[in-house]
């Protein structure tokens, strides 16, 4: 698990050797085969007194406690603080209350927003889930937009979303690492101790952002016309509207596009919302009359920030798969999609329908929860015994107990992450 952080630290810091170097390069090897001599002593119970990875025992198909046996926390790389915003709109209620659950880890912060257009009730529903569940209620880190934004998919209302759950995320403290986007049509496809397991070797710059510079038809289709979103000053929801004058493409700053999740470090995050040399502030009002905003605004922030742009990792952490020919949304993923989502390694998918199959068999065979559950993790130490929920009983929160998704995980950012892909997909 370390060479994830070692290809990282290789590609930032690679330079040719000097002479000087090479002093503090033997006494550095000296001290290096001195601790691996370490490692190979064990106690008399034949446990190693200095262990450097997190090791888990799988089942082949079912999630046994039993047989896993976390390492104490103080060995490894302290775990990271993933802050999720998870939106909706109209009906999508139910499904948003299952992603929250496959997403759920005490160590995260939430917050959750249903739309204006979603009815009073179906808002008031969700609210009384997170303000009345027991779990949520001791920890304190689920919150709710209760006074909803009116979001347009395609106008710039999306982003202001974005950005208003990212304020919260910081005033309710900001200690956390990455902040992630998803959406009620979302689903995890490995569970939270995977992944804090595996970004724990991370740095934490890192932006994981699919974005490029070859916006190819988007110049014409959506950077050209301008557009004007109602739900920035009206209370009911209307499609985006054109403008008949076109403009130029900007030249104070150049033009990025990509997918619309993300996953953005914290000083990247503070970068958006506090733009103190003013970029994110110009961009965002540009932006406001783009067409599929959410598609560019961040994408372009980053990549002509200085500060940020050597941080991206050129992909949305999705399993997203297209019609033929595409249409506006992506496919709807079904139980024919679902060895294809495996082999992806990716730990989110999109989109689902809700209470499709598929969803059930992604909570038996890679998430281990029950109907209604909390994906167990190291920090359940209830029982299952006549279906309980074994999170009905809560542990020591930073002890992680990962699965198999760990290692698919781990392949998927080795690879982002290895000299092929890493400087040659950034910012350009």
């Amino acid at each position: 698990m370390k060479k994830l952080k070692s290809y990282y630290t290789h590609l930032r810091h690679h330079q040719s050797m000097e002479l000087k170097w090479i002093f503090p390069l033997a006494i550095g090897s000296i001290v290096s085969l001195f601790l691996l001599f370490l490692t190979t002593l064990t106690s008399p119970d034949g446990t190693p007194l200095l262990p450097f990875y997190r090791s888990f025992s799988i089942s082949s198909s079912v999630f046994i406690e039993s047989k896993l046996h976390p390492l104490p926390v103080s060995y490894l790389p302290p775990p990271p603080r993933f802050a999720y915003f998870i939106s909706g709109s109209n009906g999508d209620g139910k499904m948003l209350k299952r992603t929250l659950q496959a997403l759920y880890h005490p160590h995260n912060r939430y917050v959750v927003h249903l739309d204006l257009e979603a009815p009073p009730e179906e808002r008031l529903d969700l609210q009384n889930y997170v303000s009345t569940h027991p779990v949520f209620v001791r920890f304190g880190n689920v919150k709710m937009i209760t006074k909803a934004n009116l979001v347009t998919y395609r106008g710039p209302t999306m982003v202001a979303n974005t950005l208003h759950a990212a304020a919260i995320l910081l005033k309710e403290g900001g200690d956390w690492d990455w902040f992630i986007n998803l959406s009620a049509s979302d689903y995890p496809l490995v569970t939270q101790d995977d992944l804090l397991h595996t970004f724990s070797y991370l740095p934490r710059d890192l932006n994981f952002i699919d974005h490029t510079s070859n916006i190819g038809w988007k110049e014409y289709q959506r950077a050209k016309p301008i557009i004007v979103d109602p739900g920035l000053y009206m209370t009911k929801k209307a499609d985006v509207f054109w403008v008949t004058q076109r403009r130029s493409v900007p030249t104070a700053f150049k033009l990025f596009t990509g997918s619309a999740w993300m996953a953005l470090s914290k000083p990247f995050v503070d970068y958006c919302i506090w733009g103190w040399d003013n970029l994110p502030r110009t961009v965002l009002m540009y932006y406001a009359n783009f067409l599929s905003s959410p598609e560019g605004y961040f994408h372009t922030v980053i990549c002509n920030a200085q500060e940020f742009r050597n941080t991206t990792v050129n992909s949305d952490l999705h399993f997203i798969t297209w019609d033929n020919p595409p249409k506006q949304h992506p496919h709807h993923l079904n139980l024919g999609d679902m060895q294809r989502m495996i082999d992806s390694k990716a730990p989110f998918a999109r989109k689902f329908h809700q209470d499709d199959p598929v969803l059930d068999k992604i909570d038996s065979e890679l998430l281990f929860k029950g109907p209604g559950m909390l994906v167990p993790g190291g920090w359940c130490i209830g029982k299952r015994d006549n279906g309980s929920d074994p999170c009905s009983v809560v542990g020591n929160t930073t002890v992680l107990r990962p699965s198999p998704g760990a290692k698919r995980l781990e392949v998927l950012l080795s690879s982002l992450l290895s000299n092929e892909n890493f400087r040659s997909k950034q910012c350009k």
